[in-house]
C-alpha cells in the first residue's frame, strides 16, 4: 500500500490495515525507525497509579509463596491479578 505524507508529518494508514490490528482512534503506538524504515508498533499504556498498585501486590507476596504462571495475554494475567482492564483504560 502506498501513502503519502503530508503536511504537519501526517500519514494515514490505510482502514483496513486498522481494521486487521483491531486500532481504534485514540490508541497509541510506538514510533521506532531502524535501517532506513519507520515502523509502527501498538502499545497500551496503563495510568501510573495502576502500575503502581501492581508493582505494590508484586513486592508484598512472598517469592516463596509465589505461584508462578506463564502467560500469553496480558488482559488474562491482569484478569488472575483481579484487575479490570475496562475500568482502567478509559
Amino acid at each position: 500500500m502506498l501513502v503519502e505524507l503530508r503536511s504537519r508529518s501526517q500519514i494515514t494508514i490505510p482502514a483496513e490495515v486498522l481494521k486487521k490490528l483491531g486500532a481504534v482512534e485514540g490508541d497509541k503506538f510506538e514510533v521506532i525507525e531502524k535501517e532506513g524504515g519507520i515502523f509502527l508498533c501498538p502499545v497500551v499504556v496503563y495510568p501510573k497509579p495502576e502500575m503502581e498498585r501492581i508493582a505494590k501486590l508484586i513486592k508484598e507476596t512472598d517469592i516463596e509463596s509465589r505461584n508462578l504462571k506463564a502467560y500469553d495475554d496480558v488482559s488474562k494475567m491482569f484478569s488472575d491479578m483481579g484487575i479490570d482492564l475496562d475500568e482502567i483504560q478509559d
